[in-house]
């Protein structure tokens, strides 16, 4: 608890400088606002305009988490099926990877025009950049399960719909937590990529993308850095749900490897 504590005060006062530091460059440079507005600025702004803030990030955020969600469920049924059935990964898996490698800014324009404006095209793009960590890291979880303990269901006559159920689901968990830490970090770019092609059916009202795409056109740059506060907000949000899933991870694998020290013992 003292910890968390001391971590939480070392943040507000590292946070504090930084303002303190970018409002002193701003004073001493006498920099125009519409390039750099002072620390006070942005902070007012924040607070006027918060409720217009505040409707950004939801709008973000529901697409985050919709695309990551559809990317854990699609993710796993393509492991599953990849375990399954090794002669279609050996053909298809490299090919998910090469997923991770196209660039999300070059197929965002195809899924406008596919999908149209809103949030089920945002959403989208999230579960495309979020897809790959999930089925690599699931599909090893799933196929690289320790050979005695797949001896020893098969020696109490074991159906594979059980070994799946009893071994391969829950020896793959740490894998697929490992995966969803990763989607969880990219989601929120995702979204707010997908919102600077297709973040809202109306005029200036959308998520926080979209929103900061406005503000530029606008040349409102306090509100520019409002947004992107908001943006590190979100991000910070998704990264603290990841780092709350590694007590999780640690229990599992200390379940799992207590199992198969067992079995290697037998």
């Amino acid at each position: 608890m003292k910890k968390k504590l001391l971590l939480a005060v070392n943040g507000v006062v590292v946070f504090v400088a930084l303002l303190c530091v970018w409002q002193a460059v701003v004073w001493v440079l006498h920099i125009p606002p519409y390039i750099l507005p002072p620390a006070i600025i942005v902070g007012r702004t924040i607070v006027t305009r918060f409720p217009e803030l505040w409707t950004s990030f939801w709008i973000s955020a529901e697409a985050a988490a919709a695309g990551l969600l559809g990317s854990i469920v699609g993710g796993l049924f393509i492991a599953l099926i990849f375990a399954r059935l090794p002669w279609l990964r050996r053909m298809l898996f490299p090919y998910t990877i090469l997923l991770q490698t196209v660039p999300i800014v070059a197929i965002a324009p195809l899924i406008l025009m596919w999908a149209g404006q809103g949030l089920f095209a945002v959403a989208l793009v999230t579960f495309i950049i979020c897809l790959a960590p999930i089925i690599a890291n699931a599909t090893q979880g799933l196929i690289s399960i320790d050979t005695n303990l797949l001896q020893l269901f098969l020696m109490h006559n074991a159906s594979q719909e059980q070994i799946l159920r009893k071994l391969r689901l829950p020896h793959s968990l740490p894998y697929l937590f490992v995966g969803i830490r990763i989607s969880s970090g990219i989601a929120v770019i995702g979204a707010i990529t997908g919102e600077l092609f297709a973040g809202s059916t109306r005029v200036g009202q959308g998520g926080l993308g979209y929103s900061i795409l406005y503000a530029m056109a606008q040349l409102q740059t306090d509100y520019l850095f409002a947004l992107v506060f908001a943006a590190t907000i979100l991000g910070f949000s998704f990264f603290g749900h990841r780092q709350d899933s590694l007590t999780t991870d640690s229990k599992i694998v200390s379940e799992i490897d207590f199992l198969e020290r067992r079995v290697g013992t037998d």
